[in-house]
């Protein structure tokens, strides 16, 4: 079965199919003039948060215990060690810490030993009788009386000042007065003895750790004295910068110098020696100059060479045989074997030579080596003797320094001692200390102030009715059609001047009221609600039972016939139906019987004289399947035929969320408006309700806010009249007139 509406925009759907609503609005900021609205309407919470806050302070004010008062001054002077203190220390610091110190348990258990407060019934407030004997080292005793004197002891600095003031407050003046002046004495007493004590701490540490440093600096001493017995040096002014190294780096130069000599001596010898060796023994006179050897060799050879020239001529003169031939060959062999032996003796000399020069490179090196090892183990110990110098220096200038300020630790002592005085002692107080009346009833009026405005935001926060137009647009998404005023109900006279119609339909007896001009404004919503036309078939619902819907549908109907149009109300409510009462009908024949087939649409409909455009379908008998009858086809060719004759069908519908009856007839509209009732509507019930609505496809158009005070605070303006009038309009003008010329259904 299709729908009837038609030309109406659908909702949007999601993402997962379901509808959503078009109309989207900001949620309202909290701003000033909310807060105070939300004032304005809890004004009876905050007074009465007020009066009670003004009647606890009546009675603090009357029954406030008499306290006496006493108060002493001290100065914390500067004194004469301010270059004893630490840099950043400031006398402002130093009064906090004193006023610390005077609150302090240890001090307050002092004094309290001292004046035996723990026996002291007038300590406690006890006017009366006595206490047995307690013992202040007991914990629930010491305990009690500390408690109580840290809470009656005050210290405070007067600013711009170094001067402390101490106070007492307790229900004996004479005991404020003893409390403040043992508290100023324990105090000195105590400073005077914390810094002894402390100079004593001091004086033991700086003593421990003299002996240690001591120690330390005798060692380093005799570490000190070793190494300059290691270097050959005597003296504890001595430079390791000047330690004598000449002779050292002078060796160490020599024999670098020497080692030079040394192998080129070698080389030489070798290259002689070598060349010797390998060179051919008839030639060596060609290398004796080169080689440096004596000429020896070359006479030997210039001698043979003779002799065998002689050997030669006498050949040819005398002969082989001849004694002088042989005689001077036996000379030439002599002369030969000379050479060979002066060729052996000068390889001999040079092998000897060159084994000489190696020796002597290897001895020098060996020299050069050791030389070198001596100027390191020098330098090592150098070094080693400039640490153990430093080591000795920082442990003497270390003990030095705290042996000064171990000599100037009693004298700061003193000095710290003398810096409190007592400017004036505490006197008992003439008379004892009350606040002022009037400033109980301002601080208690100010509270109870502050706890009515916290309980009218709280109890705003946990209401879960909607009251306001902005409010509901915010949770339902949908705008606001009309805000309809609570009014009573206009009763009948004595002589019966009103009709049932007129008692139950407000717009027909007062048609210039507040009430009637709320639903104009509601015609003009709905008809202006779609485009191209006007809604045909408006549906009437509400989330819950007693909302005010047929209220709503029955004035609507009204107001929409008093303009040229044919209006047909239908009552679909067919389990709690109420339209034919207040309209004063016999609702024997209606809905369920035209759709049932007992009667017809003529038969069943129903007039009334107040407003002759107007026809109404009352419900008729309650029947057993009323989803049933509703979602029929009959139903749907009912609604298409009343289409045909009427310009607008408002059909009061069952509420949303009591059953599925209103969903129903949801489907089958142009424009459904939903009725909330101010105060009793909750959020989420509402919310509920159009959610349904949505995913059913509903053409939901928007909400009427019911039964409203436009007195409230939230409300004021709505439906304000000053400067604007009926004066010039007659009440006659309001009636119906015979049908002239035809009208646009649209037209208001």
């Amino acid at each position: 079965m299709a729908p009837l509406r038609s030309q109406f925009p659908a909702a949007p759907a999601s993402d997962d199919g379901e509808a959503q609503p078009e109309f989207t609005t900001a949620s309202a900021d909290s701003t000033l003039s909310e807060a105070l609205l939300v004032l304005r309407k809890r004004k009876w919470v905050l007074l009465a948060m007020v009066v009670l806050g003004l009647l606890y302070g009546l009675y603090q004010a009357f029954t406030q215990p008499v306290r006496y008062t006493a108060a002493g001054r001290l100065e914390i002077g500067s004194g004469a060690t301010a270059a004893y203190r630490q840099p950043g220390f400031t006398q402002g610091e130093n009064l906090n810490n004193e006023m610390l110190i005077l609150q302090s348990e240890s001090l307050m258990l002092t004094v309290g030993r001292e004046m035996d407060l723990a026996n002291n019934p007038a300590f406690f407030g006890i006017t009366k009788g006595t206490l047995p004997h307690r013992n202040i080292d007991d914990p629930g005793v010491r305990q009690a009386v500390v408690g109580t004197l840290l809470g009656s002891v005050k210290a405070a600095n007067i600013p711009g000042t170094q001067i402390l003031v101490i106070s007492c407050v307790s229900a004996n003046p004479k005991l404020s007065a003893d409390i403040v002046n043992h508290v100023m004495d324990a105090y000195i007493q105590r400073s005077i003895q914390s810094r002894y004590a402390s100079t004593d701490r001091v004086s033991r540490w700086l003593s421990n750790t003299l002996s240690d440093l001591k120690a330390q600096v005798e060692a380093s001493q005799e570490q000190l004295i070793d190494m300059q017995r290691k270097l050959g040096v005597l003296g504890l002014s001595f430079d390791p910068t000047h330690v004598p190294q000449t002779e050292t780096a002078a060796k160490v130069d020599a024999l670098s110098s020497a080692l030079s000599s040394a192998r080129i001596a070698r080389i030489l010898a070798e290259s002689k020696f070598r060349t010797l060796r390998n060179a051919d023994p008839n030639n060596l006179e060609g290398l004796l100059d080169v080689s440096g050897l004596d000429g020896e060799l070359n006479r030997l050879r210039g001698d043979i060479a003779t002799t065998k020239a002689t050997i030669a001529e006498e050949l040819v003169m005398r002969g082989p045989r001849n004694p002088k031939v042989e005689a001077d060959q036996r000379h030439l062999a002599e002369l030969q074997r000379e050479v060979d032996t002066e060729q052996n003796r000068l390889l001999s000399q040079a092998k000897d030579a060159y084994v000489a020069a190696q020796a002597n490179e290897a001895q020098t090196t060996s020299a050069l080596d050791q030389a070198k090892n001596e100027a390191y183990q020098l330098r090592d110990a150098t070094v080693e003797y400039t640490l153990r110098q430093r080591e000795y220096d920082t442990n003497r200038t270390l003990y030095d320094g705290l042996l000064s300020r171990l000599r100037t630790a009693g004298v700061q002592a003193g000095l710290e001692s003398l810096e409190i005085d007592i400017i004036d002692r505490a006197q008992q107080p003439p008379a004892p200390t009350l606040k002022p009346t009037s400033s109980i009833l301002i601080q208690n009026g100010i509270f109870g102030l502050i706890g009515g405005v916290v309980l009218s935001f709280l109890l705003e926060s946990l209401d879960t009715g909607l009251r306001s137009v902005a409010e509901i647009e915010n949770v339902m998404q949908l705008p606001s059609l009309a805000v309809i005023p609570r009014v009573r109900r206009v009763g009948s006279d004595g002589d019966g001047a009103l009709s049932v119609a007129q008692s139950n339909i407000n717009v027909l007896a007062t048609s210039k009221s507040q009430f009637s001009e709320a639903f104009r404004s509601l015609r003009t919503s709905l008809l202006l609600s779609t485009t191209g036309h006007p809604p045909k078939i408006i549906v009437i619902s509400s989330s819950t039972p007693a909302e005010g819907k047929t209220t709503v549908a029955t004035n609507l109907a009204c107001i929409l016939a008093q303009r040229e149009t044919r209006v047909l109300l239908i009552d679909s409510d067919l389990r709690r139906p109420n339209v034919h009462h207040r309209f004063g009908l016999n609702g024997r024949v209606g809905l369920s019987t035209v759709l049932a087939g007992a009667a017809t649409l003529e038969d069943a409909l129903r007039q009334v004289a107040e407003v002759p455009n107007l026809d109404i379908l009352c419900c008729g008998p309650v029947p057993p399947f009323p989803t049933e009858m509703l979602s029929s086809e009959a139903m749907h060719d009912l609604l298409v035929r009343c289409c045909d004759q009427y310009t607008h069908i408002v059909i009061d519908s069952p509420p949303i969320l009591s059953v599925t009856d209103g969903v129903i007839l949801a489907r089958q509209c142009d424009a459904l408006a939903l009725v909330v009732r101010h105060g009793k509507s909750s959020r989420h019930v509402v919310r509920r309700a159009r959610d349904l609505l949505i995913r059913a496809g509903a053409p939901v158009t928007g909400i009427v806010l019911n039964a409203v005070d436009v007195n409230a605070p939230e409300y004021y303006g709505y439906y304000g009249y000053s400067g604007y009038s009926y004066s010039n309009i007659d009440s006659e003008s309001w009636e119906t007139e015979p049908r002239k010329t035809s009208t646009p259904a649209g037209a208001a």
